[in-house]
């Protein structure tokens, strides 16, 4: 193999992933608008969600139908479109708030900055797995901890300054920040050399035979485009175990402060201190778990995370201690968050890296559904029995299937191995 330099820095590169995703993950900081919206423009709680619901389905539905844009026309090209939507979208949300139009701000904050979202969601992904074959866990966890923690610096920013000017200032000022950081980012973005591969990694286990997308891991299962992909048993087994670990995460973060304070009966600036801390756990747990999947393997890593869960989850409604309730619910979430960053380094083994941008968008149409169900769960079965209770064992049954599945998937992928590597991919 002949070994070239790299036109690029990989650290860098994984730097500018971290800051799309650091721009884009300010979705989740959404709830700092909610009071002051209401306050301001007399919309109901129930409208200015809305907003955020319509952003994370058209985040969903711009990854699943634009990873092939992305595998087409590159990277650089794909970042740099989702910074412009995704800050004209925030920009535009300053403007329906100015004009006091609803269907404005549904328009810009949950349409147009939900399709940036999105694309710049998947843009990196496929990239970053080229350029860490040898760290496919580590690098994406790095990625998606910034979309985690993107939160914790919107949060407190945008607080501030709403509280110091006006919510439409507060709109402009982060969209021209989110455009400048996202597109700082897109411009370094690009694909590895053909023939590059990473210093202190053997080479006999690196596959280039794809002169076109470039350094891929020759134990990969198989070598598929997106709609072959999709005629595999096991992307529909890993987009149940997504749909599963994203739905039990999302429940709890749609309820975290009124559950806290009626299960471990606290105060609300308790519960509140409790919800600032899940940020930190959304984010770290990202790194942590995808770096631990280098080590362990994604399908174990996944199997983990139901296992913990399903103890958490019946342990929970029992528990009356603040920091022992707070501690399962960090729990969680931890596993929250390292579903998201384990997944495209699982779908690079299971798929290969041909096609990873539109086979990731395909697989994270299982979080638009999970935004949808696990919150509308937990409501409903709140309302109907005035208890958090029944909602905990439901989702544990939830868990089970979700760890049922993963079995299902480790053994499929054990027979294709052991049968012929790379041979009859859609056989699983």
């Amino acid at each position: 193999m002949v070994r070239t330099d790299a036109n690029r820095n990989r650290w860098l590169i994984a730097l500018s992933a971290i800051a799309i995703h650091l721009s884009i993950g300010s979705i989740y900081a959404y709830s700092v608008y909610q009071n002051p919206l209401r306050d301001e423009l007399g919309w109901a709680i129930s409208d200015v969600s809305l907003a955020f619901t319509v952003a994370i389905v058209f985040l969903a539905l711009s990854a699943a139908f634009l990873g092939g844009f992305v595998e087409n026309h590159g990277p650089r090209t794909s970042g740099l479109i989702a910074a412009g939507t995704f800050g004209l979208g925030i920009i535009g949300a300053g403007v329906s708030v100015q004009l006091e139009s609803y269907a404005a701000f549904v328009l810009t904050f949950g349409v147009i900055s939900g399709i940036g979202i999105g694309l710049g969601y998947i843009t990196p992904i496929s990239t970053l797995v080229q350029w860490f074959p040898d760290r496919r866990g580590m690098a994406t966890g790095m990625a998606v901890m910034g979309f985690g923690a993107g939160a914790l610096v919107t949060g407190p920013v945008a607080n501030y300054v709403m509280e110091t000017t006006s919510i439409p200032v507060t709109f402009y000022g982060l969209g021209v920040a989110y455009f400048l950081l996202m597109a700082a980012g897109a411009s370094y973005l690009k694909k590895p050399p053909v023939d590059w591969v990473p210093d202190g990694i053997d080479e006999s286990e690196i596959d280039t035979a794809d002169n076109e997308k470039g350094v891929s891991v020759n134990t990969d299962l198989a070598e598929l485009t997106g709609s072959e992909a999709l005629r595999t048993p096991r992307f529909y087994l890993v987009w149940l175990v997504m749909f599963i670990n994203i739905s039990a995460g999302i429940m709890l973060l749609s309820v975290a402060s009124p559950m806290t304070q009626v299960i471990a009966q606290v105060d609300a600036a308790t519960a509140a201190s409790v919800v600032g801390l899940i940020g930190i756990f959304n984010g770290g747990g990202r790194i942590f778990w995808a770096t631990a999947s280098d080590y362990i393997g994604r399908t174990s890593t996944y199997g983990v995370f139901f296992g913990l869960q399903i103890a958490a989850f019946l342990l929970m409604p029992q528990i009356t201690h603040i920091w022992l309730f707070a501690g399962l619910l960090f729990l969680i979430i931890s596993a929250y968050g390292g579903g998201f960053a384990c997944l495209p380094a699982y779908l690079g083994d299971l798929f290969g890296t041909k096609e990873l941008s539109a086979i990731h968008g395909y697989t994270l149409t299982a979080w638009g559904a999970a935004g949808v169900a696990g919150p509308m769960l937990i409501s409903e079965i709140v309302e109907r029995t005035g208890s958090y209770v029944m909602a905990f064992y439901i989702i544990t049954a939830a868990l089970v299937v979700g760890l049922t599945a993963v079995g299902v998937l480790y053994y499929r992928i054990e027979d294709v191995r052991e049968s012929s590597p790379r041979a009859d991919p859609q056989a699983t």
